[in-house]
This record gives C-alpha cells, structure tokens and sequence, in this order.
C-alpha cells in the first residue's frame, strides 16, 4: 500500500467517522473460535451502553468457524466484558464474548469459562497476572517487515530496545496499537523492540484474575485490527523464522497475595514444586508449534525438563532478583509460547497452585477440544 493511498483512505475514514449516528452505538463482538484465532461481526444498539449486562445475547455460524457442525451451528455470544472503540470512536464500544451452545452448555473451545471456574473458586488468593505478549509483523509476501525479499539481516545484537532506520521496523504500527490500546482501558503497561527484527513485545498487566484473559485477547483483536489499516500482517508463532533467529513468547507473570507479602519467597519456591509435578500438563496447553521456540538456546529452557532460578533467562521460571533480594513478590513463567492461549494459561497455573476444581480440568479440557476439532474438520 502506498503512502499517498494511506494519506487518502485516512481522508476518506475520518470524514465517515465524524458522521452523527443520530444516538445509535455500534457494538463489535469479538469471539475466539476453534483453533484460536480471533473472529468479529458488529450490530447496532440504540443507547449507550453503561454495564455489560445491557449487552444482548447474539449468535453465528459455528459450522464456518471450525466450532459446531453443520446440523447444529448456532452457537450463542454472551458478552463478559466490553471497551471503548479506538477505530469508530464516540460511544461505540468492543465486546468481548463466551461462546455457548443451545443446550446451555459452553462451547467445546470456550477456556474462559473454564479459567473462570478455578479462578472464582480461589479468588482469596487474590491472583494478579501480567502477560508479556511477543509477535512479529510481516509484510503480504508473508517475510518479516522490512527485511530483505527472498534475505535475512544482520545477525542479531543491534535490533533489541532498538531506536533508527534499519534497527526498527513498523514502529508507526506499534505506537497506534499502544494508544489504541490505553484508549480502550486496556492495562497496557509499556511495549519494546525485541531481539528479531521486525519482532515486537507488549505487556498487559497485572490484573486480577480472568480480566487479564480477557484484555489480552483484546488487545491481540486491536493488533491485527490497527495492522489491517497499514496492510501488514501479524503472527504469533513461537518460531517464525527457523534458523538462529529468537522465537517468541507469551511470559507470564504470576504473584497470589501471600507472595506479594512478607515471607512472600518461600510461598513462591513452594509453588515452583507444584510447577515442576505437572510440568507436562502445562506444556500440551502452553501454545501450538512451542518445542520449535524451547530448545534450550535463545532465551529458553528445554521444552522437556522444568528448571527454576533468580535471574536466570535459560529456566523455565525465573525469579527476578530484586525478589529474592526483598524476599516477596512474583515469578515469571517464561514456557507459555506467544500464540496460547491467556485464559489456557492463567487457568492451568491457578488450578496447579491452589487445587483443581470440580469440572474444569484445563489439560482434559483442551485434549477434548483437540478431538472435536479433529470432528469439525
């Protein structure tokens, strides 16, 4: 897309956008559907909304999404959480929704409902997270943005927490998502260059319990959102690029309010024992493609051995050092891969610390989502 194109089809969004909607909002739902990738359809509502109760429950076509079949494709939105819409602007408002089938039942690949059920049932533990979400935009050809067609750069070493032509791409694309974001409520805490050209980190957080599943998965729709106006793409696979190039990662900061208290460090190495027990389980729902980013090289443990230590960038854990130094406050979980699943993650991390709940088995959970899909498909 050229520069003279983008300058007219701003023109023409701008003009569109300062039109009276004579008091009607438009609501974007946005819902994730079976193999993780997000889906959106708009509607109109006639008052403004002030409470996610006044949202109304709507539908689509399961069958085109990879979650219900043919027979049976209705397949429910129930909105849980809604923000302010940084592209149409006014009252008009996101909505970010569960997915549920005419029986009452959640649908097979809804994990919030899930995460939400241990969380609920633990909330005195008082659970914050904050989420570091890695990704690389890429250019329509499909190669990272800016890199050489059919090439590679130079080695890597200049290009993290870089600023200058050649060092940085698209930074015109990370600094409109980081607005949109804080426009939207989102807890967008800061956003970096990362250590691949072309490569971008953000972190949400810390919110409390399944607020940050859900701003993240936000955020992740105002990514490809504001990358869609610059004709770019995003990809949050672990390994992009094979070869001797940093894949990317979905680090996962975790604190209950025991840890964040004094004495905090030995409720934090107690949890790394639990950690370490169900180091498997953890793995087969910590992101598609992971044991290509997890080979113990790059910035990351072995895919197979769960490792923890202060400091320590190549373990599956890392405690930071001010920490240990104070005695209190959180861990970094740095196995999650950038294309899991938040709400998978949380889940998983919350029900391994502080007890499973009845019906809402993370690990059975995505095994049987895997096996419906496989049907679907």
């Amino acid at each position: 897309m050229t520069e003279s194109t983008l300058i007219s089809n701003y023109t023409n969004l701008a003009k569109y956008m300062a039109l009276d909607q004579k008091g009607n909002v438009m609501a974007e739902y946005v819902w994730i559907d079976g193999k993780g990738a997000l889906r959106c359809k708009s509607r109109t509502l006639t008052e403004k909304v002030t409470d996610v109760s006044q949202l109304p429950e709507w539908n689509f076509d399961g069958s085109s999404t990879g979650q219900a079949p043919g027979d049976n494709s209705d397949v429910y939105l129930r909105p849980k959480a809604y923000y302010p819409d940084p592209i149409r602007l006014g009252d008009n408002i996101m909505v970010m929704c569960e997915c549920w089938m005419s029986d009452g039942k959640p649908n097979s690949f809804n994990f919030r409902h899930d995460a939400e059920m241990v969380m609920e049932a633990h909330k005195g533990e008082v659970y914050w997270f904050g989420l570091e979400q890695e990704y690389t935009l890429l250019g329509a050809d499909g190669w990272p943005y800016g890199w050489p067609r059919n090439g590679f750069p130079g080695p890597q070493g200049p290009y993290y927490c870089a600023v200058g032509t050649g060092n940085v791409m698209c930074r015109d694309i990370v600094e409109a998502h980081y607005k949109a974001c804080l426009y939207a409520g989102i807890q967008i805490s800061g956003t970096n260059a990362e250590v691949m050209p072309a490569q971008w980190e953000y972190q949400v957080g810390p919110c409390e319990g399944i607020k940050l599943g859900d701003q993240l998965w936000m955020s992740r729709f105002l990514l490809h959102r504001v990358a869609e106006e610059f004709g770019a793409k995003v990809t949050f696979a672990p390994k992009p690029i094979p070869g001797d190039w940093n894949g990317a990662g979905l680090h996962t900061n975790v604190s209950t309010k025991a840890m964040r208290e004094e004495g905090g460090l030995k409720v934090i190495e107690a949890a790394m024992e639990k950690l370490a027990g169900r180091h498997k389980e953890h793995m087969a729902v910590y992101g598609e493609g992971n044991e290509s980013r997890m080979t113990g090289a790059h910035e990351t443990a072995s895919y197979d051995k769960f490792t923890w230590g202060v400091a320590n960038r190549g373990s599956s854990v890392r405690i930071n050092r001010a920490v240990a130094v104070e005695g209190k406050g959180y861990f970094e979980d740095r196995r999650p891969a950038s294309n899991a699943d938040p709400y998978q993650c949380t889940g998983i991390i919350v029900e391994t610390i502080s007890g499973m709940v009845e019906g809402a088995n993370m690990t059975k959970k995505v095994k049987e989502a895997e096996k419906e899909l496989d049907k679907l498909t």
